[in-house]
């Protein structure tokens, strides 16, 4: 019931601009005077039409008081359609009946089609030289654009940066075959088509855009990246808290050797807008930890003895100088901020920080300084105190005593002759593997040692 509404409101709004249409234009009039002549005039014009149009040779006329009937057989219904046409725009034709036999034969509706083929192999033909030359002057136009496109030391004069010049060498390789086939159109009379190929090409560069634009995002991102020179080769770096060393820029991502020996690639739109962190540009790199003491300790002196411990550390520079400051005071104990630098071209820093630390634990062990400890309070009931010291007091079996922690731990090693054989040298094993590498891989490479580095 929904469908018949509908179709209903649709018929009768489909009728309404018909209605105003009758309505603003009125109708032709017909002459009431006698037309014999003019029928006869109107039968013999479209007769002649009809033999000199193709597929309506044997449509019959018939004009009777201006009433146009069109007979006889064509082969389909487009010469059908032809002839009611040029029936219907004749001058004094008041309206024309339809009694064309539509036949539908083989031989009719083939024989057009195999006489326009022959048609367009002949003027092909005709135009065979024309078509020739286009073709050469297309051809000869695209290989001097490769030929130019492949001048590299031209393009680098132009552009310093290897990438950038790759890019414009490829434009105009681009721009010569474009101009090869617009000349080529104009020659053979296509210029009109010119118009529709850059209008489609238009409408699907939209569509491509959208389809890569993050192919497309990659690539400007390549190009900024060799522009800015973020990072050099080798250097130790570390991208949206991804870390490695550097081993190159490609067209595509930025390779790293993360510090465990794997290859990490990452895209380059994600290196342009990430965050970078690189610990080689500035050789000198602080270290830092926290020590805590007891709160009945004095804390100045404890940094003072902490400091001395660091000083004697051959790799902790004395420019600048390492420094020690409280940082939190706790219930129970007093936290310690420790920092030193060291120079990160001859120094581990793993190493450096390590060492540190532990010759100040045992200089402020040695000094007498209380580290804290988890302090828990135990409730007894009765008096177990004879009993608690009954049991220290008791021997072993073998006679001795039982010794106490301090007695049991092992003694510290002097500062001079724990500093004397630290090693803290920088391991290179991860360097040499880089540089191993980029010998291997060739010219693909957008870092450039000779440009500064952002």
């Amino acid at each position: 019931m929904r469908a018949f509404i509908f179709a209903l409101i649709l018929f009768f709004t489909a009728q309404i601009p018909v209605y105003a249409q009758d309505a603003a234009e009125p109708q032709a009039t017909i002459d009431a005077e006698d037309t014999t002549q003019s029928d006869q005039k109107i039968e013999q014009r479209l007769s002649s039409i009809f033999e000199k149009v193709t597929g309506t040779e044997d449509v019959q006329v018939d004009v009777s008081a201006g009433v146009v009937t069109l007979s006889g057989d064509v082969a389909n219904e487009t010469a059908a359609r032809d002839a009611m046409d040029i029936a219907t725009r004749t001058d004094g034709v008041v309206t024309v009946e339809d009694d064309i036999n539509r036949t539908l034969d083989v031989r009719g509706n083939v024989a057009p089609v195999l006489q326009g083929f022959q048609d367009d192999l002949r003027n092909i033909y005709r135009a065979l030289p024309l078509i020739v030359l286009s073709l050469v002057v297309f051809i000869a136009f695209g290989l001097f654009g490769g030929w130019l496109a492949r001048r590299k030391p031209l393009w680098q004069r132009v552009s310093p940066n290897p990438f950038l010049a790759e890019i414009v060498a490829q434009i105009v390789r681009l721009a010569f075959w474009a101009v090869g086939a617009i000349i080529a159109l104009n020659l053979i009379g296509a210029s009109s088509l010119i118009a529709t190929i850059l209008g489609g090409a238009g409408v699907v560069g939209i569509a491509i855009g959208f389809a890569v634009r993050d192919s497309l995002e990659n690539y400007i991102s390549s190009i900024m990246l060799s522009l800015r020179q973020p990072f050099r080769a080798q250097d130790h770096v570390v991208i949206n808290d991804l870390e490695g060393i550097v081993v190159r820029l490609t067209s595509r991502a930025t390779i790293l050797m993360t510090l465990e020996g794997n290859h990490l690639r990452i895209p380059n739109s994600t290196v342009f807008k990430g965050t970078i962190l690189n610990y080689t540009t500035n050789p000198e790199r602080r270290f830092d930890f926290e020590i805590g003491v007891d709160g009945a300790d004095d804390p100045v002196a404890a940094m003072q003895t902490g400091l001395k411990a660091m000083k004697t550390h051959v790799f902790v520079l004395s420019d600048p100088q390492p420094g020690a400051v409280i940082k939190t005071v706790g219930d129970s104990n007093i936290v310690i901020f420790f920092f030193g630098w060291i120079d990160q071209t001859a120094t581990d820093f793993g190493k450096a920080r390590s060492y540190a630390i532990r010759s100040v634990i045992n200089v402020l062990d040695e000094a007498g300084f209380t580290m804290p400890e988890p302090i828990y309070r135990l409730r007894f009931d009765g008096d177990l105190k004879a009993a608690g010291d009954k049991l220290l007091s008791s021997p072993n079996k073998d006679g001795s005593k039982t010794a106490s922690l301090s007695e049991k731990a092992p003694k510290a090693p002097s500062i001079n002759t724990e500093a004397s054989l630290v090693d803290v040298s920088k391991d290179t094993h991860l360097e040499e593997k880089v540089a191993e590498e980029r010998q291997q891989t060739g010219d693909d490479d957008l870092l450039d040692e000779n440009k500064p580095k952002e």
